[in-house]
């Protein structure tokens, strides 16, 4: 023998299983079940956001007779920090959760350039990736002294590079720079980070390790670009002076040729001084002498 019993369902009871499923910078997905399985009617939910961050208060109703419910709650900011309640519209009990919205991304490319008596750094505008940023709202940077241990904030600033004086030599110092954040210091973006070492004589400086790649390979590529001409340069007029040689000698050879031989003659220079020796000199003619012509 068995027996059914239906439950008659409590509209007081809280949400199930409220979560996050995904999280971005200006959105959430969460997730939570109905108070009880296999709802029979429509059921009306209140899911409130609190802003932790700005103190304000968003209101969104969804209706569905679904037993999972997904919902997705836009218009975050990024870095912000928000508490979600949901319960149904009756006002009966309800689940919450908190929600930490996804910063924005750390600047990229950050290098230091030494200079005399100060030093640059430099980075990428957060605008090229980041579509929630606007460059009014500016960077900050901070200087963080190894030595020391302190942790400085050395100011923000709405362009793409910043001035950095007064540093002592023999600290080593790591550098970070950042979204400027708003609201007390509460909504930052994320920082990217570079370290700065003075070696004790003021002018080494270490960067990213991509930068210090970046510098070796624009000196090494240029110099054995050219190492690459000039040795061509030289084999081009190695091989015009061995023709030259040649032509040269090929036409030595050629006025020496005797046909008669069949064979080249070649007479040394002693041959020739020799045969100038054994010749009659020949002298002038007298007035007194006769000439006869036979």
């Amino acid at each position: 023998d068995y027996v059914v019993v239906k439950m008659i369902p409590d509209n007081r009871l809280p949400p199930r299983h409220l979560h996050s499923v995904h999280t971005g910078k200006t959105f959430a997905v969460i997730k939570w079940e109905s108070p009880y399985d296999s709802p029979d009617q429509d059921m009306l939910y209140a899911v409130a956001v609190k802003d932790l961050v700005r103190k304000t208060d968003k209101i969104y109703k969804v209706k569905t007779r679904n037993s999972t419910v997904e919902y997705t709650i836009k218009k975050l900011e990024p870095g912000g920090k928000y508490h979600v309640i949901v319960q149904l519209g009756n006002m009966s009990k309800e689940s919450s959760m908190k929600i930490n919205a996804v910063p924005l991304s750390a600047p990229d490319a950050l290098k230091i350039i030494t200079e005399n008596d100060h030093i640059l750094l430099f980075w990428k505008s957060l605008a090229l990736k980041e579509s929630n940023f606007n460059e009014s709202r500016g960077y900050e940077i901070h200087m963080f002294d190894s030595l020391m241990n302190i942790t400085t904030y050395l100011g923000n600033t709405t362009e793409n590079f910043f001035k950095v004086s007064n540093l002592k030599i023999g600290h080593n110092y790591s550098f970070t720079v950042q979204a400027r954040c708003l609201y007390s210091g509460q909504m930052c973006g994320e920082p990217a980070t570079l370290l700065y070492d003075e070696l004790g004589t003021g002018e080494d400086s270490s960067a990213t390790k991509t930068s210090r790649s970046t510098d070796v390979a624009a000196i090494v590529v240029p110099v054995l670009f050219l190492l690459l001409v000039t040795l061509g340069i030289g084999f081009v007029v190695l091989y015009m002076r061995h023709r030259r040689l040649q032509n040269s000698f090929t036409a030595f050879a050629n006025s020496h040729y005797s046909s008669r031989l069949g064979s080249a003659i070649f007479s040394s220079g002693d041959d020739l001084g020799d045969e100038d020796d054994e010749a009659p000199m020949i002298t002038g003619f007298s007035d007194d002498v006769p000439m006869v012509i036979a």
